[in-house]
């Protein structure tokens, strides 16, 4: 009997999918040697071979065409029987892994914890908080289940499910009442004192989006590392910076003044995001939806 295991059947639908050594390694949660060494062993025990390699990546031999198909009704058969055999437990019940980029984290977490502990007392919940690009790699990895951040997430073996707009405003001093009139106009000299998030936050992106008309030097040249700073430095005058939505009502105090930007507001989009073969697919889509909902209380 030919001893073909199941781990080497994902590892060459890893590979047929994304035809990158590397890029599949990351999508099944393993090194670039350990997959090379796993799909090596399974053209060996095949006798045949499946992948061209070259410098480009990896090309589908005429063989591995013939196979794919029925590798991906094998899997999908054998997920099936693991989705039956959980379906004898509650849904969100036991260890997930949940990621949140910093900007909304702090304030998203407060409105729905509370409800899925009293909906799913038996969830275990295990929350990280990193940049985007961090989240992609643990969700890759398998070390996440899935993550809350900031469309677009740019990476084909990724879905994404939108939970919420979240709108912009402007942060800025308060004992400066006659600096700018809201509401803020994109092309408005103000944003010339903006300030930034550090580099691989996805809101500083957001930031120079919103102020495209504003020359880029002329912006104040600093770079925190969380929105807490940034306020911070904006009570005691350095500056303006933007506030999300969710953030806008922690934002003001008596030294900083929220305002509006001028119609349309911009805004981003918040998204929860996992693994496209993500073997708890229907689970993320039931915390996007509880997200949604918690979220407005």
């Amino acid at each position: 009997m030919i001893k073909v295991s199941v781990r080497q059947l994902e590892y060459f639908e890893a590979l047929a999918e994304t035809q990158h050594f590397g890029r599949a390694a990351e999508l099944v949660g393993v090194t670039q040697p350990a997959l090379s060494a796993q799909i090596a062993e399974m053209e060996q025990r095949l006798s045949c071979r499946l992948f061209e390699r070259d410098a480009r990546g990896a090309r589908l031999t005429e063989e591995a065409r013939v196979l794919r198909p029925r590798v991906a009704r094998i899997l999908s058969e054998l997920r099936e029987l693991e989705a039956t055999a959980r379906r004898g437990r509650r849904a969100l019940e036991g260890r997930f892994r949940l990621g949140l980029i910093p900007t909304v984290a702090p304030y998203l977490l407060p409105r729905v914890l509370p409800g899925l502990k009293a909906r799913f007392p038996a969830l275990q919940l295990e929350l990280r908080e990193a940049v985007t690009g961090t989240l992609v790699e643990d969700a890759l990895a398998g070390r996440l289940d899935g993550f809350v951040a900031a469309l677009p997430i740019e990476h084909e073996l990724m879905s994404a499910m939108p939970l919420f707009e979240d709108r912009f405003f402007l942060a800025l001093p308060a004992d400066e009442p006659g600096f700018v009139e809201p509401p803020v106009p994109p092309e408005s000299p103000v944003l010339e004192r903006l300030m930034l998030l550090e580099e691989g936050h996805c809101m500083r992106e957001q930031a120079l989006a919103v102020c495209g008309k504003v020359r880029p030097a002329a912006m104040a040249n600093y770079g925190a590392t969380s929105l807490t700073t940034l306020l911070q430095m904006v009570a005691h005058g350095h500056g303006v910076t933007l506030v999300p939505e969710m953030a806008a009502g922690e934002g003001a105090t008596a030294a900083v003044s929220v305002v509006p930007f001028a119609e349309p507001m911009p805004a981003r989009t918040i998204c929860l995001a996992w693994r496209r073969n993500n073997s708890r697919q229907e689970e993320c889509l039931l915390m996007a939806e509880l997200l949604i909902e918690l979220g407005r209380s």
